[in-house]
């Protein structure tokens, strides 16, 4: 792994293609050592799966995995709480013996995803065996909860993962939180952390990103290409599928009449989202939404990891210098992996799931120092 210096950048990182990289300076401490270990252990895409397709629809394949979380699942403790008036999340929990005492991991998953998406289910189980409490949060509607909000869910709801955060304190008493966040949910936490700036809840342990959709703007632009229809037509499915079950439930509020001619995350969100959610139009949602300018502001420690052939998110705005001056952000940037895939070869006492080990790894570091802010 090569790692940045100030040669490297000129505003935006130069187009280059190392192995894959981290800004170095002035990361905190235990950044340092976070940065160290992933040197140690870069990702090596699995030679059967090359390119950012590949990694993407293996990832996203249920049966290499499906014996693993049947094994390892266990029983999951259901909680409702409430995010304002009218609106519940389901979650679903899993505690250590001395729940109290030990840090506490919130996997919030991404677009048209689930608790029971295979990259929060994949996380879970091995921060489980790692001796975290675990908690696997579905945004509002998601996960078969449409009864439980009339109201739509989108990358600007950053008070329902503060509503579950703020619960966790004030119930559980938990006193170390890590909010982990896949692709949309990944651009959320790093929206809560950024606007949070210096003055973070002291709970906050951490933020972990994977595949975060930082630019809402470029991504709706990226997946439009040509050769990454085949995601748009699959996200696009699913978001016709759940309008339509919102209108069986609130006929009143949801004009669904044109909807079979909204072929486009960006009709989606300009036809929904956006008037549904208080915004002008897509436009104002995705600037208001999305996390790349706060990025400088974060002051809780932060693993984001990325993928430059990323068919989904583009790999532009994590070229940012806002990454490199932050001393409170590591950025681990490779050129393969695909969406929130990053399939490596097994190793002795890992899996191929290399992303998910690095955000076990993050958490256990972090929660090895003496204070959460390092």
């Amino acid at each position: 792994m090569d790692t940045l210096t100030d040669r490297n950048w000129t505003g935006e990182v130069e187009k280059q293609t190392p192995a894959s990289f981290v800004p170095s300076r002035n990361l905190s401490t235990p950044l340092r050592e976070i940065a160290s270990l992933i040197q140690s252990n870069p990702f090596e895409p699995h030679p059967l799966f090359q390119n950012g397709h590949a990694q993407t629809v293996i990832a996203a394949l249920r049966l290499p995995r499906y014996a693993e979380w049947q094994a390892g699942g266990g029983v999951w403790e259901s909680r409702l709480v409430e995010a304002e008036p009218g609106v519940q999340l389901l979650l679903k929990c899993r505690w250590q013996h001395d729940r109290r005492s030990t840090p506490t991991l919130v996997l919030v998953h991404g677009l048209e995803g689930s608790s029971e998406s295979l990259y929060v289910r994949g996380v879970a189980l091995k921060a489980l065996r790692a001796g975290f409490n675990v908690v696997r949060m579905n945004q509002r509607t998601c996960g078969g909860t449409e009864h439980l909000a009339p109201t739509l869910y989108h990358s600007g709801l950053t008070s329902d993962i503060r509503a579950v955060f703020r619960h966790l304190v004030e119930r559980e008493r938990m006193p170390r939180i890590f909010l982990i966040g896949t692709s949309m949910s990944g651009n959320m936490i790093l929206r809560l952390a950024g606007d949070d700036g210096d003055a973070p809840p002291p709970e906050l342990a951490g933020v972990c990103a994977i595949s975060p959709s930082l630019d809402l703007d470029a991504c709706a632009r990226h997946i439009e290409r040509r050769e990454n229809r085949v995601y748009q037509w699959s996200f696009m499915r699913s978001l016709r599928s759940r309008m339509r079950r919102k209108h069986r439930l609130h006929p009143d509020r949801y004009d669904i009449r044109q909807l079979r001619h909204v072929r486009t995350i960006r009709q989606f969100d300009e036809r929904f989202t956006a008037p549904h959610g208080g915004y002008r139009d897509a436009a104002d949602y995705y600037e208001r939404a999305s996390s790349r300018s706060v990025i400088g502001r974060i002051r809780v420690p932060s693993l984001v990891v990325h993928a430059e052939d990323d068919p989904i998110v583009p790999p532009e705005a994590f070229r940012d210098r806002a990454f490199y001056d932050n001393p409170s952000v590591l950025l681990v940037l490779t050129p393969r992996g695909g969406h929130t895939a990053f399939i490596a070869r097994a190793r002795v006492g890992e899996d191929g799931f290399w992303a998910e080990n690095r955000v076990v790894d993050f958490c256990r570091i972090i929660s090895n120092q003496p204070s959460a802010c390092g």
